[in-house]
């Protein structure tokens, strides 16, 4: 495995393991996306008890789809690797892509940095599944997932999502103890970093290396900016009937800084030019689609130029104020063991976020150029086009990046979730 399936090979190679295993796995449709895009769900065995594997959830994030088909030839295949694999106890239900429209607009394409951006897509928070009810309401996809956690009840749920550069780590709604080992010796045997501080969890929990746990639903005294009523989120909705979800993070390119636990010298410095890194290169994507506003298609009707507006509508603003407590923080340490230091490993995190904002508005901006026909945009273009590549130049740089191979990806993420769901099996057998 050399390359990321697409939705329809997934769907194809789907139906062809429910030929090869009609006892045992079986395909339906469970809704319908914005654009009326089937979503399917691919469950495999019939235990009474449910394993919900999300795929897909954002576009930009590829892997889920090569690791959804993984899982479904392990449990299809039988081999009995722990009682979660188990088909007469066990049914794993696999949605196998959550957002087919914002995948219709991402090929994920390329082996550097510059080619991911320019071929990836990730929609405006109100437009991603998961995360659209915290912001505004529930879409069509996000209502399927609703109905179907009501439905199965599963007492464990996997969110497959992948980070463009970094480490591996694991975001929880209830810590799982009995996962930290199996999770940490898997990335090790695979070369693949540990996340030791990310932009996602800067305030959560950290029971065990790279492993985090969601604050409760109705807390707000640890959340990162823009997840206030992270409550309302898919994420958490199997809550209510006691189950667990684990968010699975993999990197497709790996940054040993990520590991990287010393403290960071003058890391309040560090934040503050991080901060403005963002914002000057968030004006200076904006100073480009300011200049060809005029002739692009209408945010109403084009997604693209939405997220363009609404990252140039205060994003990069909103990333970098949320750093300011962490500078805070890290200017008010007075010893090389206060706590309050911040670590290689969690600078870096935010060193990534605020590469990454602006690349990705570019290559989204680049392809809507490269489509304009108004004679300004080839201009436009060559301008955007040198300052895309000497950034991703500098990320690949800065952060010493290497591509981890699909099949890596895939083996790791597959072996996280089967390992958080021995752990979640092993906390309903135990007795009260």
């Amino acid at each position: 495995m050399d390359r990321y399936p697409t939705v329809a090979e997934v769907t194809e190679s789907a139906r062809l393991l429910v030929s090869r295993f009609p006892g045992s796995a079986r395909l339906r449709r469970i809704g319908a996306s914005r654009a009326g895009r089937p979503i399917l769900m691919l469950s495999v065995g019939h235990g009474p008890r449910h394993v919900l594997v999300v795929a897909g959830p954002h576009p930009d994030e590829p892997v889920g789809g090569a690791t959804a088909l993984a899982l479904a030839e392990r449990v299809a295949r039988g081999d009995r690797l722990s009682a979660a694999t188990d088909p007469a106890l066990v049914t794993w239900d696999i949605v196998l892509c959550l957002d087919p429209d914002g995948a219709a607009l991402s090929s994920n394409s390329g082996s550097t940095l510059k080619s991911y951006y320019r071929t990836a897509f990730r929609p405006v928070a109100a437009e991603q599944p998961e995360w659209a009810p915290i912001v505004s309401h529930p879409l069509p996809e996000s209502r399927a997932l609703f109905q179907l956690i009501d439905g199965l009840r599963p007492f464990l749920q996997c969110s497959l999502h992948s980070t463009d550069v970094g480490g591996s780590w694991v975001q929880l709604t209830r810590d799982l103890p009995e996962l930290a080992e199996p999770f940490r010796t898997s990335a090790d045997e695979l070369g693949i970093p540990l996340q030791y501080g990310t932009y996602d969890a800067l305030y959560w929990e950290n029971p065990s290396p790279a492993v985090y746990v969601l604050p409760p639903p109705d807390s707000t005294g640890r959340l990162a900016a823009g997840s206030e009523n992270i409550g309302l989120s898919t994420w958490c909705a199997p809550l209510r009937y006691g189950g667990v979800t684990a968010i699975v993070e993999v990197p497709m390119w790996a940054t040993d800084l990520a590991a990287d636990t010393t403290p960071y010298p003058a890391a309040d410095h560090a934040l503050r030019e991080l901060a403005e890194l963002v914002l000057d290169g968030g004006r200076q994507v904006t100073a480009v689609l300011d200049k060809a506003r005029g002739f692009l298609p209408p945010a109403q009707g084009d997604p693209l130029r939405r997220v363009l507006e609404w990252m140039a509508d205060g994003l990069y603003d909103m990333v970098a104020d949320s750093w300011k407590p962490l500078a805070r923080q890290a200017a008010a340490a007075t010893h090389p063991d206060d706590p309050r230091h911040l670590t290689t490993a969690q600078v870096s995190a935010l060193n990534i976020v605020a590469r990454r904002q602006p690349i990705r508005a570019a290559g989204l901006l680049l392809r809507l150029l490269e489509a304009a026909e108004d004679p300004a945009a080839p201009r436009l273009h060559r301008e955007l086009d040198e300052l895309c590549t000497a950034w991703c130049t500098d990320f690949e740089r800065a952060l010493g990046v290497r591509w981890v191979p699909v099949r890596d990806q895939v083996e790791h993420q597959t072996r996280t979730v089967l390992a958080a769901a021995e752990s979640a099996l092993k906390t309903l057998r135990r007795p009260r």
